[in-house]
This record gives C-alpha cells, sequence and structure tokens, in this order.
C-alpha cells in the first residue's frame, strides 16, 4: 500500500472513531426533577356552546416509547400508522367526565372500550352527542357518547380512515354521521423497502419560479404516490345512531366533508392528482364540489391545479376562488374570497380580496359581498344585517376590523378597529360566540350589541374585561374588569348577561388552574366548579417575579424569574446559578415590541420543555426572557439580528445580577427549535455565557434557502443574512460547551435531524466542547416518557457539569459523543 493510499486510511479510521456513538441506555433525572416531570395530567375542559356542561378530556402525561416505534409512513405532509390508518402523532385520551355547571354534579362516562384511545371529538349540532373514535390494534372505529347519561357506543368496526384529519361529520339531522371508511376494494400499499426500481426518479423544472420552503415528509417517486393515494381514499358511509351504515358516496381521496346549515347539501373537497414532490398535499390540486344529501352531485365550486409555483412571500395565496365555506347564518350560502392581485403579494392594487357569495341552487351569477384592503382573514356571520370581516397583511403586522351589513352586498366596509396584531395594548378582544339553531357558530347579537372579552393587557398589568359593543356606532362600554390581586382570572364565556353570570378559570402561581362562576351582580364570591389539585407542589415555596428591564437602546423588556425555595433574597449571600430560556419574536415597530403580556400570577406549570425544573436543583432562572428582534420601516429584523440578540441577552443577565441573586460567570442559555438557533448564535457571538442547551433546531441557513421563521427573503437576495445569522458558518469562534438535542423523526419545516448532525460534526472537527443526543422516534417535539426523562437527565449533567460546578472537578460526568 502506498504512504498517500495508508494516510487517507488512517484519516478515514480516525473519522469512523471520531463519530461512533457512545452506548447509553435511557436515564432518569434526579429526585427533585423527577417528581415534578412524573406526574398525573389534569384533564383538558371544554365547555358547550349551551354553558350547561363541562366535558373533562384526560390522557396521559407522556406517551410510551413502544407507541412511538408503531408502524408509519411519510408521504406527502402526512405521517400516519398504515396498519390502523389514523395519523402517527395523534394525541389519545383514555378517560372522559360529563360534568354538570349548574349543579356541579359530575360523571364518569361509561360504555367505553377497555384501554381506551379516543380522539376526533365532534359535537353533534344539538350539543347531545359527542361522536369520536377509538384506535384499537387493527383499526379505527367510530363511536359517540350520550352527554345527558354519559354512555358511550361503538357505531362502526374497525375500518374507519382517519389518515387525513377528522373522519367523522354528522348530519344536520343529529341521528347519523357522514364517515370516511377504507373502500371494501383497497389496494395492498406497496413495500418500498424491497421494491426493485424500474427507472429513475426524475423533476422537471419548466421556467416558472417554486420558491417553496423546505418541507419534510414529501413524495419521492411513484411507489410513494401510489401509497399516498391509498391512504387518502375512502368511501363516505352514513351511519345512522341506530341502524345499519351504508355506502353515500364512492371512493375517492376526502379532505373536508360539510353540511350546509339546513342540511339539504353538502361541500365536498377532494384531492386528485398530479401529485408533487415540492410541496405537502395541502397544495396538491383538488376540487370543491356542492352534492345533495342524496349524494346527487350538484355543482362543481372550483378545480383547482397543483399550487407548487406560488408567488414569493407570507402573504401569496392561491389564484381563484378559495377558503370555501357556508354562511353560517343562512339555510344554504356558499362563500369564498379571491385575490384580486392574482395572489402575488407584489404586485400593487388598492383592494388585495374580494368575498362572494352564491346561494342554492347555484344556477345564478355569484354575488361580490365586499372588498378588502389585505387578505380576508376571517367572517363571524351574525343574522342578515350584521357580520364582523377581519383582513390582515402579515408584511406590516396589520389587521383591521371591519362591521358588514349583508343585505347591502358591495357597499364599503365599515371599520370598527385598526392597529398591528402584534400590539397587545390595543387588543379589543374576541366577540362572543353562539350556537343557532342548526348549530352554526355565530356572532352572539343582542338588538345589534355584540360583545368583547379580551386578555386586557395593559403597561401597568393584565385586567382581563368584558364590553358591550354597539355595532351601529361602534360605541363599547366596559361592564367587567377584573381586578384580582395575587391572582390571574381568565374569562372563558358569558352565561346569562340578564342575571350577570360569568364562567371563568382562576389561578396563581401556587393555586392550579379551576373554574368558576362570576357574579357580576352580585356581591359574592366566585362559586368553584371544579376542584383540581396541583400535581407540582413541591414547587410551592418557590418565589416567582415578572422582571421589567432595558435594553442598551432603551426598549423595555420582561422576563419571569424564579428563585429556589428558601432562598435569603434580603440576604443574598449565595450567589446563584442561572439558567435563561428564550425564544426570538420578529416586530415590525418597538412599541409593540417593548410590551408586557407576561402575568406575574399565572400558575408555576414546568411542561417537559420547562426550565423550571431547575429551580429545584438551586438554580435561579429567568424563563421567556423576551427576545425581541425589531425592524422598522424599510428596515427589516434579520438586518440585525446576531446584534440585537446579543444586546438582549445582556440585559436580561445585567437585570438579575443587579438584583445581586447571581453568579455572572454561572449562566447558562437554552432554547427549542428557534430557541436553539438562538442559543448557537448567542455562544458563538458572546462571551455572556458558560453553556447552552439547543433542541431541535436549525444552524445552517442555507439549508432554508427559500425562507425561515419570519424570513422572506432568499437567500440569493440576502446572502450577508443567511451567512450571517448561520451559527454553522462561524463555528471556528464556537468554545462554549454546547449540548445539541434532537429528535431523530423532526416533522418540522426546516429543522431536519440532520442539521444538529452536522452541525455537532463541525463543532467536533475545531475542538468545541459539544454533546449530541438523537431521540429515536420522536418529532420535533418530545412525546414519550423515556425521551423526556432521559432529556431531562441530560440537561440536568450538562448543567451541573458546565454551570453549577463550572471550573471544578464533577467526578463522573457522561461521556462526549463521539
Amino acid at each position: 500500500m502506498s504512504i498517500r493510499w495508508k494516510l487517507l486510511a488512517c484519516l478515514w479510521l480516525a473519522a469512523g472513531n471520531a463519530l461512533a456513538q457512545d452506548a447509553l441506555p435511557y436515564q432518569t433525572p434526579p429526585a427533585e426533577i423527577l417528581q415534578l416531570a412524573d406526574v398525573q395530567r389534569p384533564p383538558t375542559v371544554v365547555t358547550d356552546s349551551r354553558k350547561q356542561r363541562l366535558v373533562l378530556f384526560y390522557r396521559d402525561t407522556f406517551k410510551s416509547l413502544a407507541e412511538l416505534s408503531d408502524e408509519e409512513l411519510r408521504l406527502g405532509g402526512l405521517r400516519v400508522n398504515p396498519r390502523t390508518n389514523i395519523a402517527s402523532t395523534t394525541t389519545y385520551y383514555n378517560h372522559v367526565q360529563v360534568q354538570e355547571l349548574q349543579d356541579g354534579s359530575a360523571r364518569h362516562v361509561t360504555g367505553l372500550p377497555a384501554s381506551p384511545r379516543l380522539a376526533n371529538f365532534a359535537w353533534s349540532p344539538d350539543e347531545r352527542r359527542l361522536a369520536f373514535t377509538h384506535t384499537t390494534r387493527t383499526g379505527v372505529e367510530a363511536w359517540v357518547m350520550e352527554l345527558a347519561t354519559a354512555h358511550a357506543t361503538r357505531l362502526t368496526e374497525a375500518r374507519v380512515n382517519a389518515n387525513v384529519g377528522n373522519p367523522l361529520t354528522w348530519f344536520r339531522d343529529n341521528q347519523a354521521l357522514l364517515v370516511r371508511m377504507l373502500p371494501s376494494q383497497r389496494p395492498a400499499l406497496l413495500d418500498t423497502s424491497r421494491a426493485v426500481p424500474t427507472g429513475p426518479t426524475v423533476s422537471v423544472s419548466d421556467g416558472s419560479k417554486a420558491q417553496n420552503r423546505t418541507y419534510q415528509d414529501l413524495l419521492k417517486n411513484p411507489s410513494d404516490e401510489s401509497n399516498f393515494a391509498v391512504l387518502a381514499t375512502s368511501e363516505l358511509h352514513r351511519v345512522p345512531l341506530k341502524g345499519r351504515a351504508t355506502l353515500w358516496r364512492a371512493a375517492a381521496m376526502y379532505t373536508g366533508e360539510s353540511f350546509s346549515p339546513d342540511g339539504r347539501y353538502v361541500l365536498l373537497h377532494t384531492l386528485k392528482k398530479p401529485f408533487s414532490y415540492l410541496v405537502p398535499y395541502g397544495r396538491f390540486p383538488y376540487r370543491a364540489e356542492v352534492v345533495e344529501t342524496t349524494g346527487k352531485p350538484v355543482v362543481t365550486v372550483v378545480d383547482a391545479p397543483l399550487a407548487e409555483n406560488l408567488p414569493k412571500g407570507f402573504m401569496a395565496v392561491r389564484a381563484g376562488r378559495r377558503d370555501i365555506e357556508w354562511r353560517a347564518d343562512q339555510p344554504a350560502t356558499l362563500v369564498w374570497a379571491e385575490a384580486l392581485d392574482k395572489g402575488d403579494p407584489a404586485n400593487e392594487v388598492p383592494f388585495r380580496d374580494e368575498a362572494f357569495a352564491w346561494q342554492a341552487p347555484f344556477s345564478g351569477t355569484p354575488q361580490s359581498l365586499f372588498k378588502t384592503v389585505d387578505r380576508v382573514q376571517g367572517i363571524l356571520w351574525g343574522d342578515d344585517t350584521h357580520a364582523i370581516v377581519t383582513d390582515y397583511w402579515w408584511n406590516t403586522r396589520h389587521t383591521r376590523t371591519y362591521v358588514l351589513d349583508p343585505s347591502k352586498p358591495g357597499a364599503p366596509l365599515r371599520e370598527l378597529f385598526s392597529r398591528s396584531y402584534q400590539d397587545q395594548y390595543s387588543d379589543p378582544g374576541q366577540f362572543e360566540t353562539r350556537k343557532n339553531a342548526a348549530g352554526e357558530t355565530v356572532l352572539a347579537l343582542d338588538n345589534g350589541q355584540a360583545h368583547l372579552i379580551g386578555e386586557g393587557f395593559t403597561p401597568e398589568g393584565q385586567f382581563p374585561f368584558i364590553d358591550r359593543m354597539e355595532l351601529a356606532t361602534g360605541e363599547k362600554k366596559r361592564l367587567y374588569t377584573s381586578r384580582l390581586e395575587g391572582q390571574k382570572e381568565s374569562i372563558q364565556a358569558l352565561l346569562d348577561l340578564q342575571q350577570g353570570t360569568v364562567l371563568v378559570r382562576i389561578e396563581s402561581p401556587t393555586e392550579f388552574p379551576n373554574y368558576y362562576v362570576r357574579h357580576l351582580k352580585q356581591r359574592i364570591a366566585p362559586v368553584p366548579v371544579t376542584r383540581f389539585e396541583n400535581p407540582f407542589r413541591a414547587l410551592q415555596g418557590v418565589y416567582k417575579e415578572v422582571l421589567t428591564y432595558t435594553r442598551a437602546d432603551g426598549l423595555p423588556l420582561t422576563g419571569t424569574l424564579y428563585l429556589p425555595a428558601g432562598y435569603d433574597r434580603e440576604a443574598r449571600r449565595e450567589k446563584l446559578p442561572l439558567v435563561m430560556w428564550a425564544y426570538p419574536t420578529e416586530y415590525k415597530d418597538r412599541d409593540s415590541a417593548g410590551q408586557n403580556t407576561t402575568n406575574p400570577n399565572e400558575f408555576i406549570f414546568p411542561s417537559y420543555g420547562s426550565p423550571v425544573y431547575w429551580v429545584a436543583r438551586g438554580y435561579a432562572v429567568l424563563d421567556d426572557a423576551a427576545f425581541p428582534i425589531v425592524g422598522e420601516g424599510k428596515d427589516e429584523p434579520n438586518d440585525t439580528f446576531i446584534k440585537q440578540l446579543v444586546a438582549n441577552a445582556k440585559a436580561a443577565i445585567d437585570a438579575v445580577d443587579g438584583l445581586g441573586y447571581i453568579d455572572r460567570s454561572r449562566v447558562a442559555v437554552g432554547g427549542h427549535s428557534y430557541g436553539a438557533f438562538m442559543t448557537a448564535n448567542l455562544l458563538t457571538h458572546s462571551d455572556l455565557f458558560a453553556a447552552g442547551i439547543a433542541r431541535s433546531g436549525a444552524y445552517n441557513r442555507t439549508l432554508t434557502p427559500f425562507g425561515f421563521q419570519q424570513e422572506e427573503r432568499n437567500y440569493w437576495e440576502a446572502p450577508s443574512v443567511y451567512n450571517d445569522m448561520s451559527p454553522f458558518m462561524h463555528v471556528d469562534k464556537m468554545k462554549t460547551p454546547l449540548l445539541l438535542v434532537h429528535g431523530e423523526a423532526d416533522n418540522n419545516s426546516g429543522t431536519f435531524t440532520m442539521q444538529s448532525e452536522r452541525y455537532f460534526n463541525a463543532l467536533k472537527g475545531f475542538g468545541a466542547p459539544a454533546r449530541l443526543v438523537l431521540l429515536p422516534k420522536e418529532s420535533h417535539g418530545y412525546a414519550a416518557k423515556e425521551s423526556v426523562l432521559h432529556l431531562l437527565w441530560e440537561q440536568d449533567q450538562w448543567l451541573e457539569r458546565y454551570v453549577k460546578n463550572k471550573g471544578q472537578a464533577t467526578g463522573a460526568s457522561p461521556a462526549a459523543a463521539r
């Protein structure tokens, strides 16, 4: 062997050893963290629109690794279990309770299957029943629950197709469901792992621009196309509550079914070929058509082509009819929007969108309803003379709210509010809604008056409110403002304004959120509806404070500070290590960026990704530290991303250090996703931190060349921005210890697992202290108990070694991944 080949062989062997992985079984964190992480999750609470009942949905805190290891196909933006025919990412509930709001009585739902795996809940139009699916080991069944008796009954065998969203739609008579079922003659899926190729995979550019984001789980070859079609294809069956199911419509790739309010028609959305290898199924060709409830075709509303080549920009949309839906307050009227700028935000036009209505039997010409300056965001229908319209424009972060008189089509909209949607202090709140006789959600009206429920953020704090608005004039009257001290009150629903009763949720840092009925007209204490216990009692003595401080350029910032139980804030004899956690947010104006939207009275709830666990390990924690990135006027936020990032971090550390609580030489920073990207940049471009934790991030922006996060410009329009913001491009500067964690099956756009792998390899190449932990089977967020507990162990080991005990011999430590 020549000397040259010997040298190459040695280098190859060295590289192989450098990239070898340590065999490490799943670990659990120390007891202080474990008792906070491994708890029974309180239920999710849902109220019916008539404010008569609460439905309590219970589920396990974590999934199991065995669940994540089940079969999975990733095709066209879908992730499905091909054996059970439901999304592999589905969150299942295993227990349900029904509670009467009036007397507080609660009943466990009976009749449920053994080992319930419940999902896809759907209210009946009259809200007396709740349909849902149960996933068995071999498939999905349709079930229904009678709320009055709290009893559940199975409706179908395990042949429901839940691969593309909720497969259950109620008929308007409340007596039957329209259910997507597996076709009786279903082709077998192709085994792509063993398939012998019949030719290469070829993609063609026809000269038109297709500047698409970096999507995951795309189709790659004809076998993928075939399997996607098999998984997405369903028959539609009419399944009565009593009696036998019947075929309602033949097999197709159904993605949406909605009944007209009068129940006479059904709007169907179906996918068509050709498919795409560049975009997920939401941009495949589709047809929207109206059929009678007998299944007889009435009219095709739109036949939309493949949308690979949308214009550039976040406000780009398909040309032609889009967002087709039924008008909620009329028997059978379709409404939709059409772009007046051909869907291209670069085209300057006086109005961006026009909305149309088309009344059954759909034989005449659609009627123009109104035009909006910016993109239509939504329409909340009320009655024949009242509706609320909103539009928005991402580039300016601007939104308007209008009153529409539907009886005067084509008349100019009357503006109610015009504001930056990032300006929380000016947020007027959300209009109260109700269900009409058809079971549709509409604007709640009382003689031309509507009500707004607002979160109530102000410079002085958060004060949730209820306003009454006279829609004819826009005049408002404040009916209630929450003034609780030491607690946070959230207004959930208006129960009966004649009697002055409101459903609220009340919490404090140590009181778990519970539901109450507040009487606005009586001087009595809120009446408790639920009594959920605090599962995190170990945090009872923790000190919590929302800090306000100022960036060097004068921008106000905030962060939530936690100090360990028993820490002497007066003497401050011990200087604590600090863990800072954050996520950057882009703004187009300084006023919005500097607003305080953190309530110090929120319950301390350490989710799996929270840094709050480490307050139980003797750290100070600064959570949700404000990291605004501002670009006003023609300046884009990312033009000065690194400078603002470092300024935010320094201001936060200075603020906590100024209180005398911390040792600023022992500060860690961490974040998830874009927060991980932030972390890597802070360690690269500052010397403020002892270590960092970066989870499921992207570190090389040239791998997302057609935009990322809130960046619209492509790489070739702003190469310096992409390069300057990429920590991968500056890896030679990085010397601070960094723990990289990534789900091995990340499904988020742009954050491919490869991003962490390549960044780690580059860091190791330049000798930076780093550790890469890949969590098997995990996606962008982590779900399995084994994974989450191991994650907490990894983070704790890293912080103990490089932050709390910085510069000291720490004994056994996690072996660096080699």
